[in-house]
């Protein structure tokens, strides 16, 4: 018989015969291992326990608590909500269903329309799925019985998926009891382990994404193996919805979106303020590094787009306008610019590394369907940089940019983690450049001990990358800042420096973002902070209470003081009771309230109450003064 080898997680090998199940390796290693695995991840590719593994391979057994774990359990529980609806809805077409981040969704197209009571039933049905412990049975069969089996179950969705598919595609099936699905895999061995699930919302989806195709029904939901684990979840997503930037938006009037430019956000003015001090504190920070700050037109011709290849990859997402009988394009991405401003000079070895940074507005073609508030917008202003370098020069700069990314989170409190994602498959370039920009970004890295997760194939199409994943205040994850290493574009557009021997040498060039976008990173923040904004970003920083109105020439004495010391001060001077103007700033989430009347008036003091805290007393001016442009100068 057949033998292969298997290298387990620890490095040691074992020989098992060919055709050897996931799940006996697991319980090989340890019969405790077996009971809680998953499936394995095998010579990259994710596993169930039935799935057998056919040659030599690394094999890494996974668990709930692992990212491929997950995907197993919640691709598993998104067909047993196909399955539960099928029972419900007999004539419903079935289209996808895949595990994502979080949860898990399926499409269907139903004259129906799905509502909140028709989930209750559907989790109903479900439950009585997971009991009955269906096995999850997969079989393969050739193109043509593929889709008479599709069309005799009339799901023509699923037909057009397997005609599609390259003419030599393996195609799977997976059964649990009179329920069939295409599908890749891999799946749980039964349904019975799937006990903690909720379903979440009903959202519209376009078929593949297309807006040109007929709307869907997507209906979202999470699964986990503890109802310990979900009841938690199902918090966070409370907390969430209490976060949600949109509703705080408006409450403390920060920004709107309009019908008239759906994703394009109107900044209001206490909105502004919270830009302008972040856009502040991002040109100070990189004036002290050695930025030089840029501005390049919103429109450039066509060509340029051909030369910079976002024509052949991006074009899909650009928008196109016509002057003077000219194709010209609407930037979706700022390197091109700052590209032609170091194309203006020539410049000497010495005179490298040059650092361009941009708060460049480009705008993107996204599908209504994704706009999101701030987080998923159509224009939006990139925190850009573009570094042109000697390639000596790659290693410390890259560093220098990691550094100055664990500066800018750490003012607003962000624990984050770290991907690498390398070429993907629509790409430019040879292997060589590749590797070498790959290796540079991987020893950056371990010089910072950063430990990264690797994302195989998701780099930009000119460069790999790496991202920086922010954890906010109730443990969600975004992607914000990313660094890019790239040797295509200095290529494409002939840069060129002088090198000590008078001779033409290409430079490197880094693009980086730090916040990623000033909009959505703001979006983030107020979710972060709930809308309770740190005394530097809040949009008033100090509201002034008095009492009655004979206490108001005291209140505007004071805010004259305040401003005098760079502070953002409101006086709330209508005939109103105190209570509710407290109540009012507590509402607009002020950082400071100062309560004015007779007795501050008389002692020259003032009756200081901070938005967390409640009541700290009276306080001599001069010393709220310093405490508050302390906290303003630390960032607090």
């Amino acid at each position: 018989m057949d033998r292969i080898k298997i290298t387990l997680p620890d490095g040691s090998e074992r020989e098992y015969q060919k055709g050897v199940t996931v799940y006996e390796v697991a319980k090989d290693i340890s019969e405790g291992l077996a009971r809680v695995s998953l499936g394995a991840v095998v010579n990259g590719k994710i596993l169930g326990l039935k799935d057998t593994i056919e040659e030599d391979a690394n094999v890494n057994i996974v668990k709930f608590e692992d990212k491929e774990g997950k995907e197993i359990f919640r691709h598993t529980s998104s067909h047993i909500l196909a399955q539960a609806v099928k029972r419900i809805f007999p004539d419903v077409k079935l289209a996808i269903g895949p595990a994502i981040d979080e949860g898990f969704y399926y499409d269907f197209d139903t004259e129906h329309r799905f509502t909140p009571e028709d989930l209750e039933k559907i989790e109903e049905e479900m439950a009585k799925i997971v009991k009955e412990n269906y096995e999850l049975e997969k079989f393969i069969l050739p193109r043509d019985e593929a889709i008479k089996l599709l069309k005799d179950k009339d799901e023509p969705y699923k037909v057009e998926l397997v005609e599609d598919l390259p003419e030599d595609a393996v195609i799977s099936f997976y059964k649990q009891g009179d329920f069939v699905d295409l599908c890749a895999g891999p799946h749980l061995p039964n349904t019975k382990k799937v006990k903690a699930f909720k379903l979440l919302s009903i959202a519209g989806a376009y078929w593949r994404g297309d807006e040109h195709n007929k709307m869907l029904q997507r209906i979202y939901g999470t699964s986990f193996e503890k109802k310990k684990d979900l009841d938690e979840y199902l918090e966070r997503l409370e907390e969430a919805k209490k976060r949600d930037h949109r509703k705080l938006g408006r409450e403390l009037d920060l920004f709107s979106i309009h019908e008239e430019g759906p994703g394009f956000p109107f900044f209001h003015p206490k909105g502004m303020v919270i830009r302008n001090m972040l856009e502040d504190f991002w040109r100070e920070e990189h004036r002290k590094r050695g930025y030089g700050e840029i501005k390049t037109p919103i429109i450039l011709n066509e060509e340029l787009w051909h030369r910079s290849g976002h024509w052949d990859h991006y074009k899909e997402n650009m928008y196109f306008t016509t002057i003077d009988e000219n194709q010209y394009a609407i930037k979706p991405m700022n390197c091109p610019g700052s590209i032609l401003v170091y194309k203006t000079n020539m410049y000497s070895y010495r005179d490298l590394p040059i650092r361009m940074a941009e708060l460049g507005l480009v705008h993107r073609h996204e599908l209504s369907g994704t706009l999101h508030g701030l987080m998923r917008v159509r224009s939006f202003t990139q925190d850009d940089a573009h570094i042109f370098m000697l390639p000596s020069q790659v290693k410390d700069e890259l560093i220098k940019v990691i550094d100055l990314a664990d500066y800018v989170y750490s003012i607003f409190g962000f624990k984050y983690h770290v991907e690498l994602s390398t070429r993907p498959e629509n790409s430019m370039g040879t292997e060589e450049q590749w590797e070498l920009a790959t290796s540079n970004l991987i020893s950056a890295l371990e010089e910072k001990n950063i430990d990264y997760i690797v994302n195989e194939g998701d780099g930009a199409f000119y460069g790999p990358k790496i991202d920086f994943h922010l954890e906010d205040a109730i443990g969600r994850t975004w992607q914000c800042g990313t660094i890019q290493l790239d040797f295509q574009m200095p290529e494409r557009f002939d840069l060129t420096y002088i090198d000590r021997n008078n001779e033409k040498q290409r430079p490197v060039m880094i693009h980086r973002t730090i916040l990623g976008s000033i909009e959505r990173f703001m979006g983030i923040l107020i979710e972060h902070y709930a809308g309770k904004f740190p005394v530097w970003l809040a949009p008033v920083q100090i509201s002034i209470l008095p009492i009655s109105d004979k206490f108001n020439d005291y209140a505007y004495e004071l805010q004259k003081k305040f401003e005098e010391n760079g502070m953002r001060v409101e006086v709330d001077d209508r005939t109103e009771k105190i209570g509710y103007k407290i109540r009012e700033a507590q509402l607009q989430k002020i950082p400071y309230m100062l309560v004015v009347g007779e007795k501050e008036v008389e002692n020259r003091l003032i009756s200081v109450r901070k938005r967390d805290e409640g009541d700290l007393g009276q306080i001599e001016v001069e010393k709220f003064v310093d405490k508050v442009v302390e906290e303003i100068k630390s960032k607090m």
